[in-house]
């Protein structure tokens, strides 16, 4: 059976193109709140579970050793842009476990942010691992490395302790054994792990309640929450759907994307955890997905009809600037009346 469709695309006003995926959303008992797909079939999670990934960071006490702010408590779990201030502050989280640059094992890709790229380039510069959108996260590791007191070289290989301390955290927050036949390597060089949806989605539960954690990982958890809240901006960038919407809904709705159409999520006040795949990797369509989702079940507050408006639909223009379409959720996503 195929799964459903998640997203439209449409020209005019007849609906040219769908993304199809699947959804699951659960309670940090693991109770199923909504359902739509296979949601058992495992999938890579890729940048959308560096929250999780971060938890040994700051549970080795790596991170108050070197004094790491709640900035780059919020760039560790970042996709970020390659922004300035995103480079230097992967830079300065390096500087404090008395590192640099070099140290870097993610690789260098010129910024995700066009306005970053165009910096560069007009700089007369070339891109470094700085600008890569996982310099955070590979800070945060390098911190870990040095904070537990190991040489942090090789930190990507699976074999490596900061490697050992995530791929545990990671089971142990989703209840799934995280396979060496079941993975693959991510595009920062990092091992990534498929796991079906429905673990995503509990650990995002616990990551974002608590409950079913110890004390020590559930205020990690806490922590990097509330950076994340405080500091959106470095979790992506400018204009960036993440970053755009944190700033709006803060605490209440943390949410992650994943390369090929992976988005995950949790709603704390509700103790909701939410994990989605878009079977053909499109990211225009998880965005959608995702903020109907939270809109769908986050209790309204204030302006939130308001607030929500910018991310119910994605207008796509032609290149004179006119509207020929626009990007929604599917009728199965979309909040109840």
């Amino acid at each position: 059976m195929d799964n459903p469709v998640l997203a439209e695309v449409t020209r005019g006003s007849t609906v040219e193109s769908r993304h199809r995926g699947s959804v699951i959303v659960v309670d940090a008992d693991g109770a199923v709140v909504l359902s739509l797909g296979d949601v058992e079939r495992p999938v890579f999670p890729r940048s959308a579970v560096k929250a999780l990934q971060a938890l040994p960071l700051l549970e080795s006490g790596a991170a108050d050793r070197f004094g790491l702010t709640p900035t780059e408590i919020a760039l560790a779990v970042a996709s970020h842009s390659g922004e300035e201030r995103h480079a230097e502050t992967s830079l300065a989280m390096l500087k404090k476990a008395g590192r640099d640059a070099s140290c870097l094992e993610c690789g260098a890709h010129w910024p995700m942010g066009e306005a970053a790229t165009r910096a560069l380039a007009k700089a007369g510069r070339e891109p470094s691992a700085l600008n890569n959108n996982c310099s955070g996260k590979h800070a945060g590791f390098i911190c870990l490395s040095c904070g537990i007191d190991e040489d942090p070289a090789g930190y990507v290989n699976g074999a490596h302790p900061v490697q050992q301390a995530v791929r545990a955290a990671l089971e142990e927050v989703t209840g799934a054994p995280h396979k060496a036949e079941l993975s693959g390597t991510d595009g920062c060089s990092i091992p990534t792990y498929a796991v079906p949806l429905k673990a995503l989605a509990l650990g995002f539960a616990r990551f974002g309640t608590g409950n079913g954690l110890g004390p020590k990982r559930a205020e990690a958890a806490r922590r990097i929450r509330e950076a994340v809240a405080a500091n959106p901006f470095m979790v992506a960038g400018t204009g960036r759907f993440d970053t755009r919407f944190m700033e709006v809904f803060g605490a209440r709705a943390f949410i992650k994307t994943g390369a090929e159409g992976v988005y995950c999520g949790t709603l704390p006040e509700l103790g909701y955890g939410i994990a989605l795949k878009c079977d053909d990797g499109a990211g225009r369509a998880t965005e959608i997905a995702m903020a109907a989702l939270v809109e769908r079940f986050l209790p309204r507050q204030g302006d939130d009809e308001v607030a929500f408006a910018p991310f119910r639909e994605t207008v796509l223009k032609n290149w004179n600037g006119i509207e020929v379409g626009r990007v929604r959720a599917a009728e199965a996503l979309r909040p109840r009346a």
